[in-house]
């Protein structure tokens, strides 16, 4: 009998594709998405490169059939977008039909139009809108309300794991017998104050990013979205539903080391790990692949580094996918979540794009070419700010 949540349906849309489909084929064609801003305005659009989502506000809203009213900031157009991709993979006909949940993960949240207007709000009146959308579980309630999920919504914010720790949450709840279904997932815009703040910690990229390297310079920011149907076991022989595959470890843990950096050591990054090992009832060589966070910051790639060299005899083929879309902030758990399930039903290994230099302090160097291999598990890191280190591992029975 497998072992996890069954997950049923994916939906997705990054700066590498609209679709599951789209994303899978520059993946494997090398195909980054990494550029600079086209449809946001900065005073860093000449200074940085960005994983932009090459799709207007108003294109994504006209796909989606909004109202011309409508209060959707450019978070939840895209969250909407991935999870009705998503509800349609699953082949999901009434989403109310068993009790299904929804737990949305962002750090943006709606601020990506309240920044632009909250200047106007005294005098312009049709902007004020806005105001009730800038909180982080807005988009949680307009997108579950879009789907027509009337059961339990939540939303998740630590930063960049957000997103993972959404699917652990939906996968506890499954197993505890609380809820049949959940669609889980995350999504970030790009926005002003993630770009100026970043900015400000010295730790963007004016170039493509390069993890793992020894020359890398900092990371470029993206945006994203993307969303897994999770399923019960009940509901899966009541069905008799088509499994993509498991999400069948977690775990997470907090080194308590810095507000913006993790440790040295990688003590947190270690211990999610071994959670996640445990939870799925695994040992380290029994990993396939590792989609590493691998954020190509000179702090990230050090501590995740020590972390698996301390977490695996023998540390497996790593790649980071952070080089074809950016770093995606809440989003990214999913969209490597979705990625990792691709890297098992296809059996393939995705390369790190831009690599060149070993870094000096170990001996690890990360996938560098589309390589075919049988993967039956993977383990997919994604660590935040605050010390939020969550570790998933997605099985293919």
């Amino acid at each position: 009998m497998p072992k996890g949540v069954a997950i049923t349906g994916m939906g997705i849309i990054s700066s590498i594709g609209k679709t599951v489909e789209e994303n899978y084929l520059s993946l494997i064609a090398g195909t980054s998405g990494i550029s600079t801003l086209d449809l946001m305005d900065s005073k860093l659009k000449n200074q940085v490169k960005v994983g932009e989502i090459k799709i207007s506000n108003g294109a994504l809203a006209e796909a989606l059939e909004l109202p011309s009213d409508h209060t959707f900031t450019r978070t939840g157009l895209l969250g909407a977008y991935a999870a009705r991709q998503a509800i349609h993979n699953a082949g999901i006909s009434d989403i109310n039909a068993v009790r299904t949940g929804f737990i949305s993960a962002t750090s943006v949240g709606g601020m990506d139009m309240t920044e632009r207007y909250f200047k106007e709000y005294d005098s312009q009146e049709t902007h004020r809108k806005y105001i009730n959308s800038h909180h982080a579980g807005d988009h949680s309630n307009k997108i579950a309300s879009y789907l027509g999920i009337r059961g339990m919504v939540s939303c998740i914010s630590t930063a960049c794991s957000s997103a993972a720790n959404a699917m652990m949450m939906g996968a506890r709840l499954i197993a505890q017998g609380k809820l049949d279904r959940v669609v889980v997932g995350g999504c970030d815009a790009l926005s002003k104050f993630t770009l100026n703040g970043f900015n400000t910690l010295m730790i963007l990229s004016d170039a493509d990013n390069t993890p793992f390297d020894q020359n890398r310079k900092g990371l470029n920011l993206g945006e994203a979205a993307a969303y897994l149907v999770l399923e019960s076991e009940a509901e899966i022989n009541r069905t008799s539903k088509p499994v993509l595959g498991y999400l069948s470890g977690y775990g997470n843990a907090n080194d308590a080391f810095h507000q913006t950096a993790s440790s040295e050591d990688g003590e947190g990054a270690y211990l999610a790990i071994q959670k996640a090992l445990q939870q799925a009832g695994l040992e380290p060589e029994h990993i396939d692949y590792i989609n590493v966070h691998g954020t190509a910051t000179g702090n990230n790639d050090l501590s995740e580094g020590r972390a698996l060299l301390r977490a695996f005899q023998e540390v497996p083929p790593f790649s980071s996918t952070k080089s074809f879309t950016g770093h995606t902030l809440a989003a990214a758990g999913a969209i490597e979540a979705v990625y990792s399930m691709l890297a098992i039903q296809h059996n393939c290994i995705f390369p790190t794009l831009n690599f060149r230099t070993k870094m000096e302090e170990f001996d690890l160097i990360p996938v560098t070419a589309l390589q075919k291999k049988e993967i039956n598990h993977v383990l997919s890191n994604s660590f935040g700010f605050g010390g939020n280190c969550s570790t998933l591992i997605f099985s293919k029975n």
